[in-house]
C-alpha cells in the first residue's frame, strides 16, 4: 500500500511547526502570555494583603503613604517574619535544597529550573512583599515566568541552548510585564539571564516580552510611568555632572551589597536562627516603618512622590538613609525578594539629593532635579542589577522621552565601568559568591562543571614504590615501555611523578631511591575538580601530566590525566556547544 500524502497545504504547515526557529518562537509568545498573567496577579495578591493589613486606599501603594494610619501596623514585618520562618522551619524539615534562580540555572543547569523551586520563591517573595518587608516583587516575577518556561521546554524535549533561551524569554516577559516596559524586559533578558545578545535570540526575547506587555494592560495592570516636566535642552558641557552621579551612584551600590552581607554575617554572629531571622529583622523594619513607611515594601508609591512631589533636601536624604537600612535588614535577616525596584527608588533619591547639593554650587553648575531623579534611578540600578542597556531602556520607556539617551547611556556606562572594575559582581552574582560559587554572570558554563577530572582520567596508570632504586626502576620500566610512572609511598599515597625517560637520562647513582627523581610532589588532580581548574593546576604547575588521588585528605592514586587530553576534550566539547548555539546537526 502506497503511503498518504498530505495535501500541500498541510505538509507545509507541518514542516513550519517542525523548523527549530518558529517553534521557539511560538513557545516564546505562550511564555510571554503566562507570565503576563502570573506578574499580574502576583501584583494583585500583594496589593490586597497591603489592603487588608495596611488598609491602604483602592489602587494606593503602601509606600505612598506618609504615615501609619495605626500603629500597630508597624507589626505586620515581624508577623511576616514568623510566618517566612515557619516556611523556612518546614523547607529545612524536608531537607529541600537551596531553590535556583533564572541565572544560576542558565549558567550552571542548562536552563533546567524546578517547578517547586519557583513555587517557594514566588510564594515568600509575595509572603515578604505583602507583609511590608522593604523587597520588590521582581525575582518573584523572573522566577515565575523562568519556571514556567524551563518546564515548557523540557516537556517538548528543546536543546539545552533552546531551553536557555526560552528561560530568558521567562524573564523577559516578567520584567515587560512588571514596568510596561518590552524593551526592558527583552534586554533583561539578554544581558542577565542569556548573557548573550544575537541574532538567534532576537526574536523568540521580544515575541515574550510584547506579548507579557499587552496581556498586562489587557488584564488591567497597572503601567510604570515616569511623569516629567519639559526638560531644558541639555548640552554636552552637562554631562559632566552626570558622570559624576554615575560614579557617585556606582560606589554607594557596591557599598549597599557590602552592607547587606554585613547584616547577614550579623545574624549569623549572634547565633539567631536562620528561621528566626525574618521575625527579628521584621521588627527592625516595621519601626523604620513607624518613622516612614515610604521604606516599605517594593517602593512603587514612594518613587512616584519623588518625581511628583517637592521635598525639601532634608526629607529625601533622611528617605533614603531609612530605605537604605530598611532593605539591608530585610534582605540580611532572610527576606525573600531583590533590590530591583530598591535601586530605582535610592537612585532617584540619590539624584535628588545630588542635584539639590550641586544647586548650593550657584545657578552656573545646576542641573534639573528631574533630569538628575531619572540618571540616579539608572545609575544605582545598574550598579545593583547589572544591565547597562536594561535600565537605560527603563528609564526611556517609562519617561516616553528619547532626550534623556545620552545622559541615561553616559551615567550608567560610567557605572557600569566602575562597578565591574572594582567590585565584579552584580546583587544576584554576589549573593552566589558569598555562597561560594564563581558564576559571575548567566554565561553558559555548566558545561564546563561537567567535563570533570574524574571522567576524563585514565584509571590504569603506572605505579611503582617510591624506596624502588633508579636501576631497579630502569629495569623494570625500559625505555619505550611507558612514558610516565607514579610514585607511591608505603601506605600507597601519592609520593611524585616520574618521567621514564628523565630517570634513565639522569645521573643518579644506580642504589639511589627514584622518589629523588619524582616530579610535581605538591600539585595533584581531585575526581571533582573542572576542566577549567583542572587546566589552572597544569600551567601553575608547568607539568604535562598529573595524578589523580582520592580526595586531600586520602591522597590514594586513582588515575593520571595529561595536559593534551584535557585540551583536546575540552576543545570538543566547545564545539558541541558551538554547534548547539548554531543549530547545526
Amino acid at each position: 500500500m502506497s503511503a498518504v500524502r498530505l495535501p500541500a497545504t498541510a505538509s507545509q504547515l507541518r514542516a513550519l511547526l517542525q523548523a527549530r526557529g518558529l517553534l521557539v518562537v511560538l513557545l516564546a509568545v505562550v511564555v510571554g502570555v503566562v507570565a503576563g498573567v502570573l506578574v499580574t496577579a502576583m501584583s494583585q495578591f500583594v496589593q490586597f494583603l497591603h489592603w487588608l493589613l495596611f488598609n491602604t486606599p483602592p489602587g494606593g501603594r503602601l509606600s505612598a503613604m506618609l504615615a501609619l494610619s495605626n500603629p500597630l501596623q508597624a507589626a505586620m514585618p515581624a508577623l511576616g517574619g514568623i510566618l517566612l520562618g515557619l516556611s523556612i522551619f518546614w523547607l529545612r524539615w524536608r531537607k529541600f535544597r537551596t531553590p535556583v534562580d533564572p541565572i544560576e540555572a542558565n549558567a550552571l543547569h542548562g536552563g533546567r529550573m524546578s517547578l517547586t523551586d519557583t513555587c517557594i520563591i514566588a510564594g515568600q517573595t509575595m509572603l515578604s512583599s505583602g507583609f511590608g518587608a522593604s523587597v520588590g516583587l521582581e525575582a518573584g516575577y523572573t522566577q515565575v515566568g523562568s519556571g514556567f518556561a524551563s518546564y515548557l521546554a523540557r516537556f517538548f524535549r528543546l536543546r539545552r541552548s533552546d531551553i536557555r533561551i526560552l528561560v530568558g524569554c521567562g524573564a523577559a516577559g516578567a520584567i515587560a510585564a512588571a514596568f510596561d516596559a518590552p524593551l526592558t524586559g527583552a534586554f533583561y533578558g539578554f544581558e542577565l539571564i542569556i548573557g548573550i545578545y544575537s541574532i538567534a535570540n532576537v526574536a523568540p526575547v521580544m515575541a515574550a516580552a510584547i506579548s507579557a506587555a499587552l496581556v498586562t494592560n489587557w488584564l488591567g495592570g497597572v503601567p510604570f510611568p515616569i511623569e516629567l516636566p519639559h526638560l531644558p535642552a541639555l548640552t554636552a558641557s552637562q554631562y559632566v555632572p552626570f558622570i559624576v552621579l554615575g560614579l557617585i551612584g556606582g560606589g554607594l551600590s557596591i557599598a549597599l551589597m557590602y552592607l547587606v552581607a554585613g547584616v547577614e554575617r550579623a545574624f549569623a554572629k549572634l547565633s539567631i536562627p536562620q528561621a528566626v531571622r525574618p521575625f527579628a529583622g521584621g521588627c527592625l523594619v516595621g519601626l523604620l516603618g513607624l518613622l516612614s513607611p515610604q521604606v516599605l515594601s517594593s517602593g512603587h508609591g514612594a518613587l512616584h512622590t519623588v518625581f511628583q512631589l517637592d521635598h525639601s533636601l532634608a526629607f529625601i536624604a533622611g528617605l533614603f538613609a531609612l530605605k537604605v537600612a530598611a532593605s539591608a535588614l530585610s534582605l540580611g535577616a532572610g527576606f525573600r525578594g531583590g533590590l530591583f525596584f530598591a535601586s530605582l527608588l535610592l537612585g532617584a533619591l540619590l539624584g535628588r539629593i545630588f542635584a539639590g547639593l550641586i544647586a548650593f554650587a550657584g545657578p552656573l553648575f545646576s542641573i534639573d532635579p528631574g533630569v538628575a531623579a531619572v540618571a540616579g534611578m539608572t545609575s544605582m540600578a545598574v550598579g545593583i542589577v547589572g544591565g547597562p542597556l536594561t535600565m537605560t531602556f527603563l528609564a526611556l520607556e517609562s519617561t516616553r522621552d528619547l532626550a534623556l539617551t545620552g545622559v541615561v547611556l553616559a551615567t550608567s556606562i560610567m557605572t557600569s565601568v566602575l562597578v565591574r572594575e572594582t567590585f565584579g559582581y552584580s546583587f544576584s552574582t554576589w549573593r552566589f559568591h558569598l555562597r561560594g560559587e564563581t558564576i559571575r554572570s548567566a554565561q553558559d558554563v555548566g558545561w564546563i562543571r561537567n567535563l570533570t577530572v574524574g571522567t576524563m582520567m585514565r584509571k590504569d596508570a603506572e605505579t611503582i614504590d617510591a624506596s624502588t632504586t633508579v636501576s631497579q626502576f630502569c629495569a623494570k620500566f625500559p625505555l619505550g615501555a611507558t612514558q610516565r610512572v607514579i610514585a607511591i609511598d608505603e601506605n600507597g599515597h601519592y609520593a611524585g611523578m616520574l618521567l621514564v625517560a628523565d630517570v634513565h637520562a639522569h645521573d643518579a647513582e644506580a642504589s639511589a631511591p627514584v622518589s629523588t627523581l619524582a616530579k610535581h610532589k605538591g600539585t595533584v588532580l581531585v575526581p571533582a575538580m573542572d576542566a577549567s581548574i583542572a587546566a589552572s593546576a597544569f600551567q601553575q604547575a608547568d607539568a604535562e601530566e598529573l595524578a589523580v588521588i582520592r580526595s586531600v585528605n586520602d591522597p590514594v592514586v586513582i588515575g593520571l590525566l595529561t595536559e593534551s587530553h584535557l585540551m583536546r576534550r575540552y576543545a570538543e566539547e566547545l564545539e558541541k556547544v558551538r554547534r548547539d548555539l548554531a543549530g547545526e546537526k
